[in-house]
């Protein structure tokens, strides 16, 4: 399943200030914050935003889908996390909180991954990146279509300009990097340079940004790049989250919170934060989980990463089998049960 354990210090009880924030570190659009007390329950907490999930999407329910009946039955709130630079998305990040079990999980979705749209028939227009055109919807309909109808409820998004601006505000983030990464794309606007040195440093935010985009080298010019391409880079960026967590924790989130609210554009209301919010309190640190979209990728040109939907629903019904404590670690006289229960869902492979 390629998932791994992002395991937190303390400040648990600020968790809904990390899963709000500190997720969007690389994932997002930027537009200035005015809040307003239109409805205070409804407004969105990062002020007006022109797409709205829950009325588009309303949200995604595929009565067809095998996980039809766990994603109903699920109290869980998924929020999609987008990176966009020039209009495509780079990063794409499904975070999903089940309130009742008090955990998280991130499923990435690559950036070439195939998706194919009526209408559009050019290679590039055939990967999951190009879905986007400024608005997230679309997104959600194709990472929602993917994962085999996974609904999805809220959105945050910023772009590449946003990212440096918080990671300057939060005094950069630590990494460890592999290798020396560099890269020059003269054809980007504005041409795309980077340039870090191998290596543990604190990156600043204009060096975040080189390391989030990152791929591979140039060809002949003896520098490494990632073995496994895009999906290297995922991992990277995962990494990334990682380190970004804990140096969020480290400082005063005040000062922090300031430039999110700038460089962030969301959909997520008051009313859900504060639902969130409350959940969250008696979150263990153990419960945060990653997750790769399970895939094949194609060595050849134009390098599409192809959704493996078999092992998509293995990842599924791993997720949506976590149970809330109270549920899970008792039996019926009150004596602990190790036995894991899971989530009653039908699950019939031919027609995946």
């Amino acid at each position: 399943m390629g998932k791994e354990s992002l395991k937190r210090g303390t400040g648990v009880k600020q968790f809904i200030k990390v899963f709000l924030i500190a997720l969007v570190i690389f994932t997002g659009i930027g537009i200035p914050f005015h809040w307003t007390f239109r409805s205070a329950a409804e407004a969105p907490v990062f002020g007006e935003s022109e797409s709205n999930l829950l009325n588009e999407m309303s949200p995604l329910y595929d009565a067809s889908s095998p996980f039809f009946e766990a994603f109903e039955d699920k109290q869980r709130v998924n929020i999609l996390l987008l990176g966009v630079n020039t209009g495509l998305t780079d990063t794409i990040i499904l975070a999903s909180f089940d309130m009742k079990a008090k955990h998280v999980d991130l499923i990435s979705v690559p950036r070439d991954t195939y998706y194919k749209r009526p209408g559009y028939n050019l290679p590039a227009q055939m990967k999951i990146n190009a879905a986007y055109q400024k608005e997230p919807v679309n997104t959600a309909r194709a990472v929602s279509d993917i994962l085999l109808g996974m609904p999805i409820h809220y959105y945050a998004v910023v772009t590449y300009e946003g990212v440096s601006n918080i990671v300057e505000a939060m005094g950069g983030v630590p990494m460890d990097i592999p290798f020396t990464m560099k890269y020059i794309d003269r054809y980007d606007k504005p041409p795309l340079k980077i340039y870090i040195k191998e290596g543990p440093q604190v990156l600043d935010g204009e060096h975040a940004v080189q390391f989030l985009r990152f791929r591979h080298a140039n060809k002949g010019s003896g520098y490494k790049s990632y073995p496994e391409g895009d999906i290297g880079r995922v991992k990277a960026q995962q990494e990334f989250m990682k380190s970004a967590f804990k140096q969020m924790m480290s400082f005063k989130l005040p000062q922090i919170t300031k430039e999110i609210f700038k460089n962030v554009d969301s959909d997520i209301t008051l009313d859900m934060s504060l639902k969130i919010a409350k959940e969250a309190l008696g979150m263990s640190p153990e419960n945060i989980e990653t997750y790769m979209m399970p895939n094949k990728p194609d060595p050849e040109p134009p390098y599409y990463v192809y959704p493996q939907s078999e092992e998509i629903a293995d990842m599924l019904t791993q997720i949506y089998s976590i149970e809330a404590p109270e549920e899970s670690d008792k039996t019926t006289d009150g004596k602990k049960d190790e036995t894991k229960h899971e989530t009653k869902m039908v699950l019939d492979s031919g027609g995946l």
